[in-house]
């Protein structure tokens, strides 16, 4: 997919003029990208478009207006896109309860090992994350994922972490969007 560029990224007043149209835009777009498995797991397939967004929020809310600060957050930020025939995905474990949650991140430590996206074939694919996010004893409550589809479309998101079992079969819209997606990290 196609990284955003530093050309892309107007200043933050700027931005504030621009932001109740681009929010709007950007809800229709990642509707079709979010899936919801099971009670905690809402995965966010990320486009080159939502990370701009990332970005412009990040610099709105912190009032970012040096360059080096600007392209740090480019740089990081890209990071979260897939690569050629690959899907870059933010995992987001959503549990409300603090005590639970602190217990359940410690608990689920090896949940990105468990993520996936399956094929028509049936074939699982799992996530490669980012080690940045684990700890030694917890989980981060956002995880980066990447799948490498080889350009297949995914037809469902999964987990298999023991006690944690959970698959969503995507919608016709969640698939095509994907397909598209796809199709432009190819290019």
């Amino acid at each position: 997919m196609n990284p955003v560029k530093r050309e892309e990224i107007i200043d933050y007043r700027a931005y504030e003029e621009q932001r109740a149209e681009v929010r709007r835009q950007m809800m229709d777009i990642k509707e079709a990208r979010r899936v919801h498995v099971g009670k905690y797991l809402t995965f966010l397939f990320e486009t080159h478009d939502t990370v701009r967004y990332q970005i412009l929020e990040m610099m709105r809310a912190e009032q970012i207006v040096k360059e080096a600060d600007i392209r740090h957050e480019i740089d990081t930020y890209n990071e979260l896109l897939g690569g050629s025939g690959e899907l870059g995905c933010t995992l987001l474990i959503e549990i409300d309860d603090p005590a639970r949650r602190q217990s359940l991140l410690r608990e689920w430590l090896d949940l990105p090992r468990h993520a996936y996206v399956k094929t028509q074939s049936g074939k699982k694919i799992y996530a490669k994350f980012d080690r940045r996010q684990i700890g030694e004893d917890r989980l981060s409550s956002v995880q980066y994922l990447k799948f490498d589809t080889g350009g297949d479309v995914p037809i469902a998101v999964g987990c298999d972490l023991p006690g944690l079992e959970e698959e969503a079969a995507l919608t016709d819209t969640q698939r095509q969007a994907l397909a598209q997606d796809l199709e432009t990290s190819s290019c």
